[in-house]
């Protein structure tokens, strides 16, 4: 049997490397809805203590993070003390809206299928970067409570949250999340055209 030559093994090999990568493109891109939920929230930890509006503000980057839609809403809930100032009982109002499989849905989704991928997400200290040590407690009961309303898979969960303080607390949250994809980001180096603006 001839030995193919080094030209056509390179193009096999270019061949089969892009219906891998065709293969993995498929596995992680598919049509998908978009589900609404609505969620009253209400934060019991020992060691922080959040203002409503200060609560609502954390829970919305925590769904902007995890892959919600970006017109996610939290709204600071009925609170005994005033704007601004801390409350044990601090509650947040949420509604938003979660990427779906499209052949998983059934009833209660939103528009038409819209193109989705499995995100990897990570949430820790810095990351997203108003996040702290601090809000180690929101971190474990948003898991609990809110993440299972998204589509994810291969959740890790690591926070350790020790009452009463921080020192040996940690936030270590990982899972992929049926999302939008990404935007690629635009070259530095690429000017616009004449007469047009920047998309």
């Amino acid at each position: 049997m001839p030995t193919p030559s080094i030209g056509t093994a390179s193009l096999l090999c270019a061949i089969f490397a892009s219906n891998a990568a065709c293969a993995d493109d498929a596995a992680t891109h598919s049509a998908g809805v978009w589900q609404k939920h609505e969620y009253s929230f209400q934060f019991m930890g020992f060691t922080s203590t959040y203002s409503c509006d200060g609560l609502a503000d954390k829970l919305r980057l925590l769904l902007i993070a995890s892959g919600a839609r970006s017109d996610a809403k939290a709204r600071a809930g009925a609170c005994a003390s005033g704007f601004g100032r801390p409350d044990k009982f601090a509650r947040a109002d949420l509604t938003f809206y979660t990427l779906a499989p499209a052949g998983s849905v059934t009833s209660g989704s939103d528009s038409k299928p819209v193109d989705g991928s499995w995100i990897p997400v990570t949430i820790t200290r810095y990351r997203p970067r108003e996040l702290g040590t601090g809000d180690c407690e929101l971190v474990e009961q948003f898991r609990s409570n809110v993440l299972g309303m998204f589509t994810t898979r291969n959740v890790e969960s690591h926070t350790t949250c020790v009452p009463h303080q921080l020192s040996g607390s940690s936030v270590d949250l990982k899972f992929e999340s049926f999302a939008l994809p990404p935007r690629a980001p635009r070259p530095k180096n690429v000017k616009n055209p004449e007469g047009t603006s920047p998309s």
